[in-house]
């Protein structure tokens, strides 16, 4: 949530962030709502003055017709003081909605775009492997090796759900290790965090846990929803809190399962493991001081390019636009692995596809959740937020499947995991 006032004196630039973020949310009614708030507010305090003026001199010496007068009088403060209160009450609720659907400001940089084939490219990393046969997506590959069942997990559990069988299992979990690993060298908590949270913590981190366009599960009279990412669950972990600004920053990593609803989500790449339901996630996620987050956005990138590299996966680093940041990002990277299966007439060989994102939230999520520090001049300040993927499993496991498949139909391990997973390569099985 950005702050009101910073809204009013920065509206123009406050509107053109919304247009060039391709969102919907009214300024206007943010500043002509805080000043009604404004204003109720120096209403109230003048009623109050004016109720403690009357009650002093109801304790002084004064006639029967006087005293009359004052109770009367205090009469009509109290009633003025609860209709004020009650209008105040309703225009913060209504500042409040307004507000949040106001974004995050874009870091200047961001490229101004509306959809994600207008982020910018920065960085490629490897070469993508060219093929002496004819290679198959990992949907063939996780049917034909035995790994993965989408028919049975659609017949269990619907569309998008599916079961990892076999030797996935073990490459699953040697994906989770290999990350917790990797953030524990750099520090990290590690966490397993709960899988269900508060609405409230959602629309703090800046999910929105109801409605048609609401992207999580929500549970049906329980005020809660199942989380989409650890993200949300590590945000909350500090809401209400006053931080020591001596133990900033906080690097913190999340193991948890990830449920989505991926409504409207659909096209040729969408398939398989690429946008499920349901999957497994290592989050990163820091609580820092302002000055620290742009460094430490930098930091958090370099940690999944480390990743990616170890497993020896060709990627891109994108500068994420404008109109793809989402509500709460300041500023976002996107590494995009290759992925042989999504061939087309466009792109014969293959194409990149998101595996990771990170993003500086500034002070945007701190604001909704309530997390400070007490700054060296004594003053509460609101900390900076920062969050990225270590491993999605699904979308790793995918980019694994099809750049490292043979052509006798088997898959050979990454070398980083085998120690991890036990076996280095995944042969097709014998009947």
């Amino acid at each position: 949530m950005l702050d009101y006032k910073f809204i009013k004196e920065n509206l123009e630039a406050v509107k053109e962030n919304i247009k060039n973020r391709n969102m919907t949310a009214d300024a206007d009614i943010v500043v002509e709502l805080y000043d009604k708030r404004t204003a109720l507010v120096t209403k109230k305090q003048a009623l109050q003055q004016k109720r403690n003026t009357n009650a002093a001199a109801m304790k002084g010496k004064v006639d029967n017709e006087t005293r009359q007068k004052l109770i009367a009088e205090g009469k009509t403060i109290k009633e003025d003081i609860a209709a004020t209160d009650k209008e105040l009450t309703e225009v913060e609720a209504q500042l409040d909605e307004a507000a949040r659907k106001i974004p995050n400001m874009a870091n200047p940089d961001a490229p101004v775009g509306k959809v994600d084939t207008e982020n910018l490219e920065v960085k490629k990393v490897g070469t993508p492997r060219t093929f002496d046969f004819e290679p198959k997506d990992h949907v063939q590959l996780g049917e034909e090796l035995d790994l993965i069942d989408f028919d049975r997990g659609t017949k269990v559990s619907g569309p998008k759900f599916y079961y990892l069988k076999n030797e996935a299992v073990f490459l699953e979990q040697a994906l989770i290790m290999y990350a917790l690993n990797t953030l524990r060298k750099h520090g990290f908590t590690p966490f397993i965090t709960p899988d269900i949270a508060k609405e409230e913590i959602l629309k703090g981190i800046g999910f929105n846990p109801r409605g048609n366009e609401s992207n999580v599960y929500a549970i049906e009279e329980e005020g809660t929803c199942l989380v989409a990412t650890a993200e949300i669950t590590l945000g909350g972990f500090h809401s209400g809190e006053i931080l020591n600004k001596a133990q900033l920053p906080l690097y913190y990593c999340g193991l948890s399962h990830c449920f989505r609803r991926e409504a409207g989500a659909a096209g040729q790449f969408s398939k398989g493991l690429y946008r499920v339901h349901q999957f497994d996630k290592v989050e990163m996620f820091v609580y820092c001081l302002p000055e620290q987050s742009n460094e430490i956005h930098e930091k958090l990138r370099l940690i999944e390019e480390e990743i990616f590299t170890g497993l020896g996966l060709p990627f891109r680093v994108v500068d994420t636009c404008t109109g793809d940041l989402g509500a709460p990002a300041y500023r976002k990277w996107d590494l995009e692995a290759w992925m042989p299966g999504r061939r087309n007439e466009e792109h014969p060989t293959g194409d990149y596809g998101e595996v990771t994102s990170t993003s500086n939230c500034t002070d945007y999520q701190a604001r909704r959740l309530n997390v400070r520090y007490k700054d060296d001049d004594g003053k509460n300040k609101y900390v900076h937020m920062l969050n990225g993927t270590a491993i999605a499993v699904g979308r790793a496991m995918l980019a694994i499947l099809e750049n490292y498949q043979n052509a006798d139909g088997s898959v050979t391990v990454p070398p980083v995991l085998v120690p991890l997973c036990g076996f280095d390569k995944i042969s097709p099985k014998t009947n």
